[in-house]
C-alpha cells in the first residue's frame, strides 16, 4: 500500500525543501533551545532516565525526543544538525501513514490516498512543525499510526495485529507528549459502534482488544515513568503522574485562552483549504456517510470539543488531527471528478500572506529593535505572492493535480518565508555570540548567573556542564558582590533597569529586548552598549 512512485518522489522533494530551510536556520529560543539543552544535560550527566534543565528535573515532557537526539549523537557525535532531521523524518512517516489509512478506510477510492498527503503537506502549521525541534510532529506520527492499527483491526478482522499496532501508536503518543495522547486515539476505539457501518466485529472481542492495547501502552510508558519517578523524587513523581495533565485541563499554568480560541482561528490553521468551496461541494449528507467518514468526523469533533474545554490552548495542540482533516478533504474532493474552477482561494491566501510579510517588516523592526535584513523579509513576501500568482493563472485540472499544485506552492512559499524570517531576525535570535563567551567563562571557572528564570537557551551551544544561578533582578548586584569572579546575564528593555553596581561588558539585541553580560564593578558607566 505504498504511494505511487511519482507521488512519493514529489512529496520527498517537498520535504527536502522543508529540511533545507530547517538546516539553514539556528535553533530558536525559547522552546527549541530548551529541548536541545535538556538533551545535552542528560547526555553530559550520563543520566538518561530523568530529564534535567539547568540542574533541576524537567518534568514538562516525556523523554522520547531526548532519547532520539541521544541516538543520533551516539552515531554521529554531539552536533546541532541531527536535531534538525528528527521532525522531518516523523513528518515523512506521517505522510506515509496518512496514505495507508486512506486506503484502509476507502479501498475502492485510491485517489483519496494519493491526495491526502498533499493536503496535509500544504497546511502551513504542518510545514512549520515539520521543521521545528518540538514534540508535535512526533506526536502526529504516532496518532495516525494508532489510527492505522485501529482501521486494520476493523477492516481485516485481525484484532490481534491491529490492536498491537494501535498499542504502539498509543504508547508512542504517551512517550511523545504524555497523557494527552489518549485524547487523540482512545475515543475512536471506544465509540466504534457509532462509526462502524459494516464489518462490525463481536463487541466483546473488540473491547477486550482495545483494553489490552491500552494496558500495553500504559506498561510501555510506566516502564520509564516508575523508575524515573523513584529517581527524580517526590515532586517529580507528582508532576509526571498527575500535575502536568491536571494542570493543563483544570487551570493551565500557561497559554490560557477562551473556549472559542480554536473556532476563531480554524480558517488560519487550516488555510488554504477550509475556505476552498470546491471540497465543500463534495461533502455528502450525514445520512450517506460511510464508516470512514464517520470515524474521521467523530474524531475531529471530539478533539475540538476537548481542547476547547481545557484552559491551556496553542495552535499545535490540534496538529495530530490535521491528518484526519486531510483525509476528510481528500475524500470530499474524490467525489468531484470534473475539473473545478481556478484556484482562487489558495492563490489569494498565499498572496495575502506575502503582502502581510511586507506590512509586518516595519512592525517587527520596532518590536524587535531593528532588523538585520528587512529586504530578506520582503523577498520572502514577494516569493509568496509569486506562488499565489502562479496558482491563479493555472488552468483548472483534476482534483489530484490541483491539490499537488497547491501543496507545491504552499511549501515553497512557507519555506521561503521561514528562511526570510530567519535572515531578518538573525541578530536578536542568535545564540552563538553569548554562548562563546559563556563557554570561555566556564572554562575559566567563573560562576554564572542570569536574572529571572533560565530556559537553557545557551546550554547546548556553549556545551555548559554547570547550571546558571537564577537570581531576581533586584539581587543581581548582591550576587555579583559575593562572586567577584562571576558574570551575570541580564535581560532588560530599558537602560534604567540595569543594576547600578555592575559593569556592562557586552550587550546585544535579544528577542525584542536587550541582553548584557555584567561583571562586578564599583560603578557602572551608564549608557554603555558595547557590541
Amino acid at each position: 500500500m505504498r504511494l505511487a512512485g511519482r507521488d512519493a518522489a514529489w512529496l520527498a522533494g517537498l520535504l527536502g525543501v522543508i529540511v533545507a530551510g530547517s538546516l539553514a536556520r539556528p535553533l530558536l529560543p525559547i522552546d527549541e533551545t530548551r529541548y536541545a539543552s535538556v538533551a545535552w544535560e542528560m547526555w553530559s550527566r550520563g543520566d538518561f532516565l530523568v530529564p534535567h534543565l539547568n540542574g533541576q528535573p524537567y518534568h514538562h515532557k516525556p523523554p522520547l525526543l531526548f532519547w532520539l537526539i541521544h541516538a543520533g549523537w551516539a552515531v554521529f557525535g554531539v552536533n546541532d544538525w541531527w536535531l534538525r532531521w528528527i521532525s522531518p523524518l516523523f513528518a515523512a512517516g506521517t505522510l506515509g501513514c496518512c496514505a495507508v489509512l486512506a486506503r484502509q478506510l476507502w479501498p475502492q477510492q485510491r485517489e483519496v490516498a494519493r491526495m491526502a498527503p498533499y493536503v496535509l503537506l500544504a497546511s502551513a502549521l504542518f510545514v512549520y512543525f515539520a521543521s521545528a525541534l518540538m514534540f508535535d510532529a512526533m506526536l502526529g506520527f504516532f496518532v495516525v499510526l494508532g489510527f492505522v492499527g485501529l482501521a486494520h483491526a476493523w477492516r481485516s478482522g485481525a484484532l490481534g495485529q491491529g490492536f498491537a499496532l494501535f498499542a504502539v501508536g498509543l504508547g508512542g503518543a504517551l512517550y511523545s507528549k504524555g497523557p494527552v495522547g489518549l485524547v487523540h486515539l482512545l475515543p475512536a476505539a471506544l465509540l466504534a459502534p457509532w462509526w462502524m457501518r459494516e464489518q462490525r466485529p463481536r463487541w466483546g472481542r473488540w473491547y477486550a482488544g482495545a483494553g489490552l492495547a491500552v494496558l500495553g501502552a500504559a506498561l510501555l510508558i510506566l516502564a520509564w515513568a516508575v523508575p524515573a519517578g523513584l529517581a527524580g523524587g517526590e515532586d517529580y513523581q507528582r508532576a509526571i503522574f498527575w500535575g502536568q495533565s491536571a494542570g493543563r485541563m483544570v487551570r493551565s499554568f500557561a497559554h490560557v485562552a477562551p473556549w472559542w480560541f480554536y473556532l476563531a482561528y480554524l480558517p488560519l490553521m487550516l488555510a488554504p483549504w477550509l475556505l476552498w468551496p470546491r471540497w465543500w461541494r463534495g461533502l455528502q449528507p450525514v445520512s450517506q456517510w460511510d464508516s470512514g467518514l464517520r470515524l474521521v468526523v467523530m474524531s475531529l469533533t471530539v478533539a475540538l470539543v476537548f481542547f476547547s474545554a481545557i484552559s491551556g490552548k496553542r495552535w499545535q495542540y490540534l496538529l495530530p488531527e490535521f491528518s484526519l482533516f486531510a483525509l476528510l478533504l481528500a475524500r470530499a474532493l474524490a467525489t468531484t471528478r470534473s475539473p473545478g474552477g481556478r484556484l482562487v482561494v489558495p492563490a489569494l491566501t498565499l498572496g495575502a500572506v506575502g503582502v502581510a510579510a511586507f506590512v509586518a517588516a516595519p512592525w517587527l523592526a520596532g518590536r524587535l529593535g531593528g532588523l538585520d535584513d528587512a529586504l530578506a523579509l520582503r523577498w520572502g513576501g514577494a516569493l509568496a505572492v509569486a506562488c499565489g500568482v502562479a496558482l491563479a493563472v493555472c488552468r483548472p485540472g483534476e482534483p489530484l493535480h490541483d491539490v499537488r499544485r497547491v501543496a507545491t506552492a504552499s511549501v515553497v512559499a512557507m519555506s521561503g518565508l521561514l528562511a526570510a524570517f530567519s535572515a531578518a531576525m538573525r541578530e536578536p535570535y542568535d545564540m552563538q555570540a553569548i554562548a562563546a563567551r559563556l563557554a570561555q567563562f566556564e572554562r575559566d571557572g567563573r560562576p554564572l548567573a542570569i536574572n529571572g528564570r533560565y530556559h537553557g537557551q545557551w546550554t547546548l551551544p556553549a556545551r555548559l556542564r554547570h547550571p546558571l544561578a537564577e537570581v531576581p533582578d533586584d539581587q543581581v548586584d548582591a550576587w555579583l558582590a559575593n562572586h567577584r569572579e562571576g558574570r551575570a546575564l541580564f535581560v532588560y528593555r530599558e537602560e534604567n533597569q540595569l543594576p547600578g553596581g555592575a559593569r556592562v561588558d557586552y550587550a546585544r539585541r535579544y528577542r525584542g529586548a536587550w541582553i548584557a553580560i555584567l561583571s562586578p564593578a564599583p560603578g557602572r558607566t551608564a549608557g554603555a552598549r558595547p557590541d
